[in-house]
């Protein structure tokens, strides 16, 4: 099969093994897929895949490595031990992680489960949810995306007396924005140094987005939160309002800079993570109250609900839509996604 395939730390386009499916497994056709800053992180720091003992990723210089994990695919074969549940030709997706003999393994990882930068890829039946949507493919793919800010904004569990920020509205950014207008959250404050991102904000529910660059995120907060002739004193305003921050950027130092800037008693929700790591002020948070919360990854009923909200249009994924490119023009898309003021999501479709 043609494949965008990731070899020695590059992206080349050409022919590689096509996947056999195996026990429980499903082969299927990659419809579209969307490039993810994962996939930048796993190619530009294999180090941190090194030191990732959970095995459900393998980065290997030395192999052909098929990358891409948010897709829409359509059914081609079963492998044995399936049900063959649907017919071949149904659309598809599922949450990434294909069940194999050794394991769970995340797709678009490891030499041995390729992603939705090729032609085909593997499935697992046993997680594989039916497509019943009229959206076009490459909007649909942006449900993974969608689902990692349906599982922050779910567990966050936002009280009445909380005000939101957002930090960073990159696709995370937007997917947590939009998850919580989806659950009557609000106000919504998102903050992004690009101004296209902000107005990407405001179109997926922000009521109010912020400018770093020109004015502090946490003093708009305190403003909205406590008035802006609200007295602070060495124990904070006498306002209950508190707020639960999200912070989605993954650059060194932001979560550091948030522990110092943000208010007392925050919660903040760190859906961001340096490859390399990242210095924390802990005395800070510990006396500020401060509770930091690694969510990970998405479960997968909340994976499996935020397609169902992606599908049905309770949560539109529109604005986020970007480019929509063939294979050939995989190498420079890479690149391309890396320029923060690109498109939320550029959206693969092999066989255009």
């Amino acid at each position: 099969m043609r494949a965008a395939v990731l070899r020695e730390g590059k992206i080349e386009v050409r022919e590689t093994d096509d996947p056999v499916p195996g026990p429980g497994q499903i082969l299927v056709k990659t419809c579209a897929c969307g490039i993810c800053a994962s996939d930048l992180h796993f190619m530009d720091h294999p180090e941190a895949d090194a030191d990732d003992d959970s095995g459900l990723s393998n980065y290997d210089a030395d192999r052909d490595i098929v990358m891409g994990h948010e897709y829409v695919a359509q059914i081609v074969d079963y492998g044995p031990g399936t049900e063959r549940k649907w017919a071949k030709g149904t659309r598809v997706s599922s949450i990434p992680v294909l069940i194999t003999p050794q394991g769970a393994r995340v797709i678009g990882y490891s030499p041995e489960v390729p992603g939705g930068f090729g032609e085909y890829f593997l499935m697992s039946e046993a997680v594989t949810q039916v497509i019943d949507s009229p959206l076009p493919d490459e909007l649909l793919a942006i449900a993974d995306a969608i689902s990692v800010g349906w599982h922050y904004a779910n567990t966050a569990n936002v009280q009445p007396n909380e005000v939101p920020l957002v930090i960073g509205c990159g696709a995370i950014g937007l997917s947590v924005i939009a998850s919580l207008k989806r659950l009557g959250v609000g106000p919504i404050i998102a903050a992004d140094f690009v101004e296209s991102r902000r107005l990407t904000a405001l179109a997926m529910g922000a009521d109010q987005v912020v400018d770093p660059a020109s004015v502090s995120p946490y003093k708009v907060w305190r403003d909205l939160a406590y008035g802006e002739d609200a007295v602070v004193s060495l124990f904070g305003p006498a306002s209950d309002k508190r707020c639960v921050l999200f912070e989605c950027v993954g650059v060194p130092g932001v979560l550091d800079g948030i522990i110092r800037s943000c208010e007392r008693a925050t919660r903040i929700f760190s859906a961001g993570g340096p490859p390399k790591g990242e210095h924390l002020h802990t005395m800070t948070a510990k006396r500020k109250g401060l509770n930091l919360h690694f969510g990970g990854g998405p479960s997968m009923p909340h994976w499996n609900e935020a397609l169902e909200e992606v599908m049905s249009g309770r949560i539109d994924v529109a604005p986020m839509g970007g480019r929509v490119i063939g294979l050939s023009e995989m190498p420079q898309a890479i690149d391309d996604a890396r320029d923060a003021n690109g498109p939320a999501r550029i959206v693969v479709q092999p066989w255009r």
